[in-house]
């Protein structure tokens, strides 16, 4: 008997024995959501026998077939290809020949760099097209961290408008109150100012040479739309040679449209700043000495960005999201969907035995952090990360396959290789197995199964990241969904601060979905030691805290399935709010 029909027997056994659980539960619903199905779930996902759950392992393998079989006993539809719950994502590797160019005129003259010459295109610059900004601003350092006293993007009349504009920065390692905390914020200023400001472009110095400031894999991989390809030459079947290395890899779209966002040398600058209130050569002396920077208005200067790269295709590899859906029951809404989302992978396992390393005794090849007094574990089994993201929204579609329908359709992903750069949610972002025009938001579950840092002040807390961004309207439904239940839980924005230093607005799988324009609620309960250590285990896993966020998670559902419009998209953007809300 194969492996998978043994495992499937007894999956079919362990269902058997737990009927009694299900038909203890209230006919699906709000109450169908216990902390004695989720530990149950988890224990397997969580389990060493996946292996940590990597993407291209079996591990994840048997993940997908687990949650597969249960929403095939709850009757929840598959949505994936060809009928079936799982979506084929495809993994490319890609070369690069770039052509592209900037061509810089200041006052009538006008001078064009070539990438590598005196610019430095990223090795995606997306389909081919010429983007003309006519107003280019210069702001500083182009950082906005208020924490630290430093505003480029504010003054005193308040935010400054940079829609539309071209942006320049300057100053490689920030101003002189801002510390390597702010690591995130400064690595970030391009996608700053073109995603989340509107600018049509960015401008800026090339990161310092050396090592880096810490950062795990995961939040690099999440940080930039392509991941640098670090995937070892895989040896060719035919006999033909190697396959070469890539220059990125990326599941997205080659076609679609990118801001520019660039990297210039000093002959392009002092061009740039030729006829500026301030010259480039004491701009770059205040920069290096983190002294204070002016921001000014480049008067008389257009950008002509010619994007044009020859992109080749050397190496692809294939991974699936799970999908299923339940179809809602009104005649017309049922077009349109509530999306709720989670990532079912992980970050596997050590190859390597027990050495000394240059932080004491280690696994070598370790994909994450090893636990002091835990050497000899191997495996990261990743409970939280996203185990309680995933038999969150397990649970999640129990609850609505089970009760009543609500009038919208309702669309369940779990995604794969979220912690390889979003890999899921971006393909799925734009190959939609739904068009994403219906989806009339994402609700996404991420690490929702201990407290924050551990504290016992935090165990009735969860973390609300991006719900007004898009929709106030959303954020609204989320209060009152909150209210709505037997023991209210304290909402937090503090990760939905625009100056978060951990920047989770960009790091988990609504993200995908927030960068199409979908309303989207992230639901978390921050970070703790445990995150990406090889202790990151069911035995720590607060689920009396997990049934009740998914639970909110449910009321928030439910209530946006049920509405009679889509919430309105009034697109305030990134606002500071600290501020809590306490339920009754």
């Amino acid at each position: 008997m194969s492996v998978r029909r043994t495992r499937r027997c007894l999956l079919a056994c362990a269902l058997a024995v737990q009927v009694f659980v299900v038909a203890r539960a209230a006919s699906g619903g709000l109450n169908s959501i216990n902390p004695h199905d989720l530990k149950g779930w988890l224990s397997y996902i969580a389990s060493d026998e996946l292996g940590g759950r990597a993407v291209f392992t079996s591990g994840i393998g048997l993940a997908a077939a687990y949650i597969e079989d249960h929403l095939r006993a709850w009757r929840v539809r598959p949505a994936g290809d060809n009928g079936s719950y799982l979506q084929t994502v495809r993994v490319l590797g890609i070369k690069t020949t770039g052509h592209s160019t900037l061509t810089v005129e200041v006052g009538g003259e006008a001078r064009t760099f070539a990438d590598g010459q005196g610019i430095t295109f990223p090795k995606n610059v997306g389909g081919k097209r010429r983007v003309t900004i006519d107003r280019v601003e210069f702001v500083g350092y182009g950082l906005d961290a208020p924490a630290a006293g430093h505003e480029d993007f504010h003054d005193k009349q308040g935010p400054k408008d940079v829609k539309g504009a071209a942006v320049v920065w300057l100053g490689a390692k920030g101003p002189r109150e801002v510390d390597s905390s702010y690591g995130r914020l400064l690595s970030r200023r391009n996608r700053y100012a073109t995603e989340q400001l509107g600018a049509a472009a960015s401008i800026g110095v090339p990161a310092p040479q050396g090592p880096g400031r810490g950062t795990e894999r995961r939040d690099a991989a999440a940080d930039e739309r392509d991941t640098q390809d670090t995937a070892p030459p895989a040896s060719n079947r035919a006999g033909r040679g190697r396959i070469p290395p890539a220059d990125f890899t990326t599941v997205q779209r080659l076609d679609a449209p990118i801001a520019p966002n660039v990297t210039a040398s000093d002959a392009l600058f002092k061009f740039l700043f030729s006829r500026a209130p301030a010259k480039y050569e004491e701009l770059k002396r205040k920069a290096d000495a983190q002294d204070p920077l002016p921001s000014f208005h480049l008067e008389g200067v257009r950008l002509i960005f010619d994007l044009n790269a020859d992109y080749a295709v050397v190496r692809t590899q294939l991974a699936h999201n799970v999908v299923a859906s339940i179809e809602g029951a009104d005649p017309q809404l049922r077009n349109t969907y509530v999306a709720f989302g989670a990532h079912y992978d992980h970050v596997g396992y050590a190859e390597g035995e027990v050495g000394n390393g240059p932080d004491g005794k280690r696994r070598a090849g370790a994909p994450g952090r090893v636990t002091p007094g835990a050497e000899s574990d191997r495996i990261w089994n990743g409970a939280d990360d996203d185990g309680s993201g995933t038999v969150a929204l397990m649970a999640l579609a129990r609850a609505f396959a089970e009760g009543p329908r609500p009038k919208r359709s309702l669309l369940f992903v779990w995604h794969t290789g979220e912690e390889r750069g979003l890999w899921g949610s971006r393909f799925f972002a734009d190959y939609p197995e739904v068009p994403l025009d219906r989806i009339v938001a994402q609700l996404n579950i991420d690490m929702i199964g201990r407290n924050r840092d551990d504290k016992a002040t935090e165990s009735n807390t969860v973390y609300l990241v991006g719900s007004d961004r898009i929709s106030t309207e959303l954020d609204a439904i989320g209060r009152a969904g909150n209210e709505s239940l037997p023991k209210p839980l304290r909402l937090d924005y503090q990760f939905n601060d625009p100056a978060d230093l951990e920047q989770l607005y960009f790091r988990s799988d609504h993200y995908s979905y927030a960068a199409k324009g979908i309303p989207i609620v992230f639901f978390t309960t921050g970070l703790h030691p445990d995150y990406h250590a090889n202790t990151d285990e069911v035995s720590k896993i607060e689920f009396e805290k997990m049934t009740r966020i998914t639970q909110l998670v449910f009321q928030i559902g439910a209530r946006l399935a049920n509405l009679d419009h889509a919430p309105v998209r009034d697109n305030q953007g990134p606002r500071t709010r600290i501020a809590t809300t306490t339920g009754r």
